[in-house]
Parts: C-alpha cells; sequence; structure tokens
C-alpha cells in the first residue's frame, strides 16, 4: 500500500508557508530589538517639556517655563535639563534664594553620581557652578562668586567659555565670559578694600546664564 505524501498534513506547501511565517517573525522581532524598542526604552523622559520650557524661557515667559520644567520634574525627578531651567527661571526673576537652593541642589546631586565619561554631567555641573558664581556676583558676595567661577573652569572650561545659542537668543548684548569675570574679580579682591572696583555696571548686565 502507498502512504504518499501527499496523505501527509505536513506537506512541502504547508512547511514552505511555517518557514517564511517563521522567518518574518525573526525579522520582525530583530527589528524591534534594534530599532523600535531603543526608541521608546532608551530615549531621555521629559526632553519634550525642556525643550518647552526653553523656548518659553528665552521668551521671558517665566511662568510658563517653570511650569514645563516642573513637568519634566514629575516625569523625570532628577532630569538635568528641567533642574537648571528651573534654577534660571529663579535667577531671570530675581528669586535669589531658590535660584541658590536650586543650584546647590544640582551641584550636590551632580558632584555625588557624575561618572567620569559622563561629559554631558561635567558641562552641566560646569553651568551650575557658573550660574552660582553670576548669582553671588549680584549678591555682592564677591569671594563666593569667585571660588564659583573657579570650580566651574576646572570642572569644565570650555562648557563655560563663550556663548552658544541659547545665548544668542536669551541676550541681546554679547555676554562676558565667566574666565575673564573671574580674573577681573582676582585682580580686584588683592587690592586694598578702598580701591576695588568690584561692579561695573554696562559689564555686569551682559553676564549670561548658562545652560548645557
Amino acid at each position: 500500500m502507498n502512504a504518499g505524501f501527499s496523505r501527509s498534513p505536513f506537506s512541502f506547501g504547508v512547511l514552505r508557508r511555517y518557514v517564511i511565517i517563521a522567518l518574518v517573525a525573526l525579522m520582525g522581532w530583530g527589528l524591534y530589538k534594534t530599532i523600535i524598542n531603543p526608541l521608546f526604552v532608551t530615549a531621555p523622559t521629559g526632553d519634550f517639556e525642556v525643550r518647552q520650557g526653553d523656548i518659553l524661557l528665552s521668551d521671558k515667559k517665566y511662568d510658563e517655563a517653570l511650569e514645563r520644567f516642573d513637568a519634566a520634574l514629575m516625569i523625570s525627578p532628577d532630569h538635568r535639563g528641567a533642574l537648571m531651567g528651573r534654577a534660571l527661571v529663579f535667577l531671570q526673576t530675581g528669586q535669589d534664594a531658590e535660584a541658590e537652593a536650586a543650584l546647590t541642589g544640582l551641584i550636590d546631586g551632580l558632584s555625588t553620581t557624575l561618572e567620569p565619561d559622563d561629559a554631558t554631567g561635567r558641562g552641566a555641573l560646569a553651568a551650575a557652578y557658573a550660574n552660582r558664581g553670576i548669582l553671588y556676583d549680584r549678591m555682592g558676595e564677591f569671594e563666593k562668586a569667585l571660588a564659583n567661577y573657579i570650580l566651574a573652569l576646572r570642572v569644565d572650561a570650555e562648557a563655560v567659555s563663550g556663548p552658544d545659542i541659547f545665548d544668542k537668543i536669551l541676550y541681546e548684548a554679547r555676554p562676558s565670559s565667566i574666565e575673564a569675570r573671574a580674573k577681573y574679580l582676582d585682580e580686584q579682591l588683592q587690592l586694598p578694600e578702598d580701591q576695588r572696583i568690584l561692579r561695573v555696571p554696562e559689564i555686569d548686565a551682559r553676564q549670561r546664564m548658562h545652560k548645557p
């Protein structure tokens, strides 16, 4: 009796279809693992809200900018851009105590968690020191300002060296550099107190905030 292949439910045509389905499934899984999944898993959360906040900050819409930075922190409590954004809002609106607390918290957090190869983190830490220096400068605490400028330059001099796109949007005048201000303060603080000129309004007004 002939038990031919035609009687088998697993004919060549069915097997061929199973192989094609398996190959398509494997290809789809590979695409998901290498392209689609990383987009959703590894993308930092809160970035969209921070970008919105940056735009509002550049437009001097401070309350709305603060709301966006706070929204980012609800999603990602340690988001560096959001923490820096809040500090800049406080700096721009003369809320000195809030600005100092925000910058000190950011500095403390970065100082304890920063990895040696984290270039972005170094830039954020340098910017936080620079901004805290500007705050102390405005408050008349010049020794503390100089100390923070020096720390900023030691951490990442390039990150606080000159204006970037954010500065060109946020400031009309050409901003002064942290290095130039630090050198000036250092020179003046070495003079007798009655000979020091620590404030030059037309220059001080050009000091820029730093945002990595």
